[in-house]
């Protein structure tokens, strides 16, 4: 099965080696057929500590790492300042 590659921004850097993403799709409601935005949280390792909140960031599914994190950072895909 395929690794899942997503992209978000990151929204969080506190924690030692780990930021949080958010990714936002946008589906089709079942019922009245209008676009809504739906968002989750991923918490991905990040080795370096390179990334800052505002960063558009690729993801890559991964082995569990620990509790929270199966996601590493692919690359940056654009800072935003």
């Amino acid at each position: 099965m395929p690794k899942r590659i997503l992209s978000g921004t990151v929204i969080s850097s506190n924690a030692n080696k780990t930021i949080v993403v958010k990714v936002v799709r946008r589906v089709k409601h079942k019922l009245y057929k209008k676009i809504i935005s739906r968002s989750k949280k991923y918490h991905v390792h990040d080795e370096k500590n390179h990334y800052k909140p505002g960063d558009l960031v690729s993801i890559i599914e991964s082995r569990p790492i620990s509790k929270l994190k199966s996601w590493i950072t692919l690359e940056t895909t654009k800072e935003n300042n």
